[in-house]
């Protein structure tokens, strides 16, 4: 017999031996005491042993039971292990086979759609007068449409893989995009909306970059044809702010709102989190698919990026991230900064605390500010804020409404119910990428002086900080 025993069969058989064994021995104890002349401390040696005999074998026998139903656990879970790995290996093979089926039917799709955009264009060339000329351009921009939500499927079957690649190029934002825009631009058109592009630049800081020009416009197909889906009537607005500059590097933020259904606090907590982590029933009731915003969201942040989410039930959604690209080629020559205008007496600099919790975000804010003068402090939440404010002396505040740990509207409360604010009041400017009613009457209701909408107009911050530089302030020694 194996011992252990592996089965319960052979923890029977062993306990079965083990029971004989013991009658055995306690029949050899109690004939041996007949035959022993010393009656008393034979007994008393005899059942001593005896009892020792059974506790050991008692142990014996619950540690190879314990054993036992160890090796049963584990050979389940070993079992179930392999069953697992077959499915997913099995899930592995019908992804990979949907992938190709998808590839395939985007290929076939796409030619007879190239098919038709060619002699669409070989049309224009004929002649026509001005009415066909404007059927022809819809047509020709309704192709592309579709085309370009085809490559858009496509992507983000792409897009879900870990495998994920840069193809660098260099770009000149406003003209690779702008053809883009006009895609999307009738699309709105034929859903009753207004649609508006514009781009931020400052000529002195007019650069073109490097980066991903395919992913980049993945990221606003993706975006603004959710902006514009789910938007019944107004506006959906693409802006892309292109005025922040530093060293070899050009930091460029995109913004998209729309007036469209907006988003509860449930949907604006799932909606860019991985698609395997949500319910089914999230996943259908918001964005379609759900695929598009999770594969968006891994997109932004392989460039190096963060996707940010502001939004209200029934109002509306902003949808914005900035991207640092590497300067290459300078469109026009850069003229002298603009002369600081936030200067104390004897050129002290303003110190200001700006709370912000995106690095990016940062970097844009730090600029506009240097460039007037500033010297900033960050702080990546309200709380942060609160401890800095307490411990250094600012001129103003640039108050994010969204961070988390506290928020704007509570950090504003706290450092303006602070005793160090009742001797010397400073500005509270909010900043917030969607200025929605609500954003702007918190803000009033928290005590902020200002309130700044993302993406921060240059000419607008300059008249504000103009405003408070220009009020009494104490010396600083």
């Amino acid at each position: 017999m194996i011992f252990p025993p592996k089965t319960k069969k052979g923890f029977l058989i062993w306990a079965i031996v083990a029971t004989i064994g013991l009658t055995v021995l306690g029949v050899l104890f109690f004939i041996g005491k007949d035959v022993s002349g010393d009656t008393d401390y034979y007994l008393t040696f005899s059942l001593l042993t005896f009892a020792i005999l059974v506790f050991v074998i008692l142990v014996l026998l619950y540690t190879v039971w314990i054993q036992l139903e160890s090796d049963v656990i584990e050979s389940y879970l070993n079992n179930r292990l392999e069953s697992l790995e077959k499915e997913l290996q099995q899930a592995k093979e019908l992804s990979e086979h949907k992938s190709i089926y998808i590839a395939n039917m985007s290929h076939e799709i796409r030619i007879p759609l190239s098919t038709i955009l060619g002699m669409i264009r070989m049309l224009k060339n004929t002649e026509l007068d001005m009415d066909q000329c404007a059927q022809l351009e819809i047509a020709e921009y309704s192709s592309e449409h579709l085309l370009l939500l085809i490559n858009m499927i496509l992507n983000n079957s792409k897009g879900i893989s870990d495998d994920l690649k840069l193809d660098l190029v260099t770009i000149n934002l406003e003209s690779d995009l702008s053809k883009l825009f006009k895609i999307f631009e009738y699309q709105a058109w034929e859903k009753g909306l207004q649609f508006e592009s514009r781009f931020i630049v400052d000529k002195k800081h007019n650069f073109l970059v490097l980066g991903d020009l395919g992913k980049i416009q993945q990221i606003l197909v993706n975006l603004i044809n959710n902006a514009i889906k789910f938007t019944n009537n107004g506006k959906v607005e693409v802006s892309i702010d292109n005025t922040v500059t530093y060293d070899d590097y050009q930091v460029v933020t995109f913004y998209i709102k729309d007036t469209g259904v907006g988003m509860s606090n449930y949907e604006l907590e799932h909606a860019i989190s991985p698609l395997e982590e949500r319910e089914a029933s999230a996943v259908k009731h918001y964005r379609g698919s759900g695929i598009g915003l999770s594969v968006t969201k891994k997109i932004v942040e392989l460039l190096g990026g963060e996707l940010k989410i502001e939004s209200k039930e029934n109002e509306g959604s902003t949808f914005y991230f900035s991207l640092q690209l590497q300067k290459t080629l300078n469109l026009k020559a850069e003229p002298e900064k603009d002369s600081p205008v936030l200067l104390h007496h004897l050129d002290y600099k303003f110190k200001i605390l700006v709370a912000e919790d995106n690095k990016m975000n940062q970097k844009v804010i730090k600029f506009l500010l240097e460039q007037y003068g500033a010297e900033c402090t960050f702080a990546t939440n309200g709380l942060e804020a609160v401890n800095l404010y307490k411990v250094i002396d600012y001129d103003m505040i640039f108050m994010d409404i969204y961070m988390p740990e506290m928020n704007g509207y509570d950090a504003t409360k706290i450092i303006k119910k602070s005793d160090k604010f009742a001797e010397k009041a400073i500005p509270i400017i909010a900043v917030s990428a969607s200025a929605f009613q609500e954003d702007i009457e918190n803000a009033k209701k928290a005590g902020v002086d200002e309130f700044l909408a993302k993406p921060i107009d240059n000419k607008k911050l300059k008249v504000l900080l103009e405003k408070y530089a220009l009020t009494p302030k104490r010396l600083k020694f």
